[in-house]
C-alpha cells in the first residue's frame, strides 16, 4: 500500500496560494474599496474546479501573461474560503454563521465543487438542523432550485413527512416544483390520508391553470384534459386502492375524466369485488404512524406569525431551568390571548386583557431590527396597582434568527424587583430595569433595555451594547428606544 503525504502537500500548497508565485490568473471580488484581488495559478485551480477549467478557456491572456477575471457574484470572505479549499483541501466552518454556510453552499455549487457541496450539507444537517427548520421555506425551495442538494433535500422531505402541514398548508405550496411534490408523495412514510393526498394534488394542479372555472360543474372535456396533462407525472403516484368507498364516491368520482379509464373501473372493481384480480399496480398503503405528530407548521401549533415551534421548545426548557433544552415534545401548551394586530398596541390593552392572568410569555418583534425580543412572567396582571413584584423565575430573552446566532437568556437576580406593574403611571410594564415597555408599543417609541449596571434586576442584557440606555426613561429620539412592529402574549400552561 503507498504512503500518502497529504498534509505535507496540503501545506505546500496553501503556502503558494500566500507566496504567488508565477501566478497567472488575477480575480476581482467584490466593490472599491472593499475589492480585493486574488493571485492565483490557472493549474490548481482547473485541475481541482470544473467551473474554474471551463472559465480559464474562455478568457484570454493579457499583454503580462496573466488572465483577469471579475466575478461580482461572490463575497471576498466566500472566494478567499474557496480558495483555500482548492489549494489545501481544508476548512473550518465552526466559526461562521450558518446563513452564511448555506450561502458558500450555494456558491460552492455554482462553482461545480461537488465534495464540498456534500460536506457543507452534511455540516448543516448534523450541527445546524434548527437553523434549517427555522428557514425552512427559504431551504426547501432552494434545495430543488440548485443542483446536487440531495442531503438537504432528504432532511426537508423527512419532516414534511411526518408533518405534512408545513408544506401542503404554506403560501409556498402553489409554487413548489414538480419534482418537489412528486418526492414527498411518493414516500411510504408520508403521514397523510391518501384522500388528502389527491386534495393537494388536484389542489396543486389546478393552481398551474388557473383559468380552469371554479365551479367543477362548469368544466368541459379540455379542462379536464388540461389538468390531466398538467398532473401526468403526478398521477401515478396516487395509493388509490387505499381509498375509502365514501372518498371515492366523493373525491376521486367528481374528477374520474383525468384518469385513465382501465384505472377508474379498477378502483371500483376493488371496492364491489375485493378478491377479483386488476391490472392495475396496486402501491402498499402508507405507513401511518399510531402516534399522533404535533404538526410542524407553527402557525397551527401557536398561532404566531413571529416565533418557530423551536423557539417555543426553548422558552420551555427556560421555564423548567433545564439545562439541556427540549428537541421534540413540548410539556407545554401556548395559548395565544393578546395579539398587537388584532388587539391593539397600546399597554392599557395589555393589562385589560391580562388582567389576573399569570405565567405568560411576551414576544415582541422590534421594528427595523427583525430583534426577537420578549419575557417570561409567572405572576397575575394587575391592571389596579402600581408595584413592584417579587418573584425567582422570571426571565427576559432575545430570541435566535436569521440575524442572531444564539438566544440571549438572562434570568431574574434581584428578585425584589421582578416585574413592575405601572397601569396608572405612564402606562409601561417592566422586567425589573432591564426591559421596559411603555405607552404605544407601535408608535411612541419609548420602548427600551437598560445596560448591566450594579443594581439590574436581571443577569445580563439581551440587546447588543450599542442599542442599551444607560439612563432611566431615554427620550424617544435616543438610539436605545424602539417601536415594535409586532407583538404576541402566551398563556402557558402544562400539557395534561
Amino acid at each position: 500500500m503507498p504512503t500518502k503525504f497529504f498534509d505535507r502537500l496540503s501545506n505546500d500548497l496553501t503556502q503558494l496560494l500566500e507566496d504567488p508565485i508565477d501566478y497567472n490568473v488575477s480575480i476581482e471580488v467584490g466593490e472599491a474599496p472593499n475589492n480585493q484581488i486574488f493571485k492565483i495559478h490557472s493549474y490548481v485551480l482547473q485541475s481541482r474546479c470544473p467551473y474554474f477549467k471551463k472559465k480559464f478557456n474562455e478568457t484570454p491572456f493579457n499583454d503580462d501573461h496573466v488572465k483577469v477575471l471579475t466575478m461580482s457574484d461572490i463575497s471576498v470572505k466566500a472566494l478567499n474560503i474557496i480558495i483555500k479549499y482548492i489549494y489545501g483541501g481544508i476548512i473550518s466552518l465552526e466559526k461562521l454563521e450558518n446563513s452564511f454556510i448555506f450561502d458558500l453552499l450555494i456558491t460552492s455549487s455554482e462553482l461545480e465543487l461537488d465534495e464540498l457541496v456534500e460536506h457543507l450539507q452534511t455540516f448543516l444537517v448534523n450541527n445546524n438542523a434548527p437553523w434549517l427548520r427555522l428557514n425552512f421555506a427559504r431551504v426547501y425551495q432552494t434545495s430543488y432550485q440548485i443542483k446536487n442538494f440531495k442531503i438537504i433535500q432528504d432532511f426537508c422531505n423527512d419532516i414534511i413527512a411526518k408533518h405534512p402541514n408545513t408544506i401542503f398548508e404554506s403560501d409556498k405550496f402553489h409554487t413548489l416544483p414538480e419534482d418537489a411534490l412528486i418526492s414527498i408523495i411518493t414516500r411510504d412514510d408520508l403521514q397523510l390520508d391518501e384522500s388528502k393526498v389527491w386534495e393537494y394534488v388536484i389542489q396543486w394542479g389546478k393552481s398551474k391553470n388557473p383559468t380552469l372555472p371554479t365551479n367543477l360543474t362548469e368544466w368541459t372535456s379540455d379542462n379536464f384534459i388540461t389538468l390531466k396533462k398538467t398532473l401526468k407525472q403526478c398521477l401515478p403516484h396516487v395509493r388509490y386502492f387505499s381509498f375509502s368507498h365514501e372518498d371515492v364516491l366523493d373525491k376521486i368520482f367528481p374528477y374520474q375524466h383525468i384518469l385513465d379509464p382501465k384505472l377508474f373501473l379498477d378502483i371500483n372493481t376493488k371496492l364491489m369485488a375485493p378478491d377479483r384480480t386488476i391490472s392495475s399496480t396496486i402501491l402498499p398503503p402508507r405507513k401511518i404512524l399510531t402516534k399522533t405528530l404535533p404538526t410542524r407548521n407553527t402557525r397551527f401549533l401557536l398561532s404566531s406569525h413571529i416565533v418557530t415551534d423551536e423557539h417555543a421548545l426553548e422558552i420551555s426548557s427556560w421555564i423548567d431551568k433545564k439545562e439541556i433544552p427540549y428537541t421534540d415534545s413540548n410539556p407545554y401548551k401556548f395559548e395565544l390571548i393578546v395579539k398587537g394586530s388584532r388587539d391593539g398596541f397600546d399597554i392599557k390593552t395589555i393589562y385589560e386583557i391580562c388582567h389576573k392572568v399569570s405565567n405568560t410569555v411576551i414576544i415582541l418583534k422590534v421594528e427595523g431590527t427583525g430583534e426577537i425580543l420578549g419575557g417570561y412572567n409567572p405572576l397575575e396582571w394587575n391592571k389596579v396597582n402600581s408595584v413592584w413584584k417579587v418573584t425567582q423565575d422570571s426571565f427576559i430573552f432575545s430570541l435566535k434568527t436569521v440575524n442572531q446566532k444564539y438566544s440571549i437568556l438572562s434570568r431574574v437576580k434581584n428578585f425584589k424587583f421582578g416585574i413592575g406593574y405601572f397601569p396608572c403611571y405612564s402606562s409601561w410594564f417592566s422586567f425589573g430595569n432591564s426591559l421596559i415597555l411603555r405607552d404605544n408599543l407601535k408608535t411612541s417609541k419609548e420602548c427600551y433595555c437598560r445596560d448591566n449596571l450594579s443594581n439590574s434586576s436581571y443577569e445580563k442584557p439581551i440587546r447588543s451594547a450599542e442599542f442599551l440606555s444607560s439612563i432611566h426613561n431615554p427620550p424617544s429620539s435616543d438610539k436605545s428606544t424602539f417601536n415594535v412592529e409586532e407583538y404576541e402574549i402566551f398563556k402557558v400552561s402544562k400539557r395534561k
